[in-house]
């Protein structure tokens, strides 16, 4: 993957255009990750870590407007402010562990989440007032994507090109860079494959919760019926 300095705009706001409101906030759980400011909880959730990269975050303006269309205030923010707001409500939602499904509903999140579309509207990206995407817009994460694709692992990366990546291919991406962490976290979906009466047939898919082998797919590790995938250190 070509390093990613040169390119315009956040990872969230690339993901919002590419993916939508949940893939800008799953890029914003993993810079919060990256830094230790959040961590995989049980079942599939994410909580904060209090420490100093929580404490670093900016307070968030009040009041907030709890509709996710709120246009904003218009050449306000700086697309870093809003990168850093976005994160500081994420960060501020999880102080309770939650799904990240539920993070995106929160209202002050999706305040955040409104404000990164006012730069990209800002950026001619969205059509104002609908904030349908342009046709700049879909081309631009078409080259994108075609510019910079999946890594092939995180040795060396910047936290940055970490963040583009998840940005714009999403679990392709994750299961990459950090699938441990979006395993446990609920970021990516657990597979699990049957195991067939035949030595050395290959397993054929199953659901999640039947029985026999669980095999988890961004680590490439057998786990056992009943107890999920065992440690061994974080991503």
């Amino acid at each position: 993957m070509n390093g990613s300095t040169g390119v315009r705009g956040t990872p969230y706001g690339i993901a919002l255009l590419a993916d939508g409101p949940r893939a800008a906030v799953t890029v914003a759980v993993v810079a919060l990750h990256l830094r230790g400011a959040v961590e995989a909880g049980v079942s599939g959730t994410l909580r904060a870590v209090e420490g100093e990269a929580g404490r670093a975050l900016p307070e968030l303006p009040a009041p907030q407007t709890p509709a996710a269309d709120f246009p904003g205030q218009a050449g306000a923010l700086t697309d870093a402010m809003r990168a850093a707001y976005l994160e500081s409500a994420v960060y501020h939602y999880l102080e309770e562990p939650s799904e990240v499904q539920d993070v995106v509903q929160d209202p002050t999140v999706r305040w955040a989440l409104a404000e990164v579309r006012v730069g990209l509207a800002e950026a001619g990206m969205l059509r104002v007032p609908l904030l349908g995407r342009t046709r700049a817009a879909r081309r631009r994460i078409q080259v994108l994507r075609k510019a910079f694709p999946v890594p092939t692992g995180r040795r060396g990366l910047p936290d940055n090109d970490i963040l583009l990546a998840v940005a714009l291919h999403g679990e392709a991406a994750l299961n990459v860079l950090v699938p441990r962490f979006a395993l446990r976290a609920g970021l990516t979906e657990r597979v699990t494959l049957r195991e067939k009466g035949r030595r050395g047939r290959s397993p054929r898919g199953g659901t999640y919760g039947s029985a026999g082998h669980l095999y988890c797919a961004s680590r490439g590790e057998g786990c056992s019926g009943g107890g999920g995938c065992g440690g061994g250190g974080s991503d």
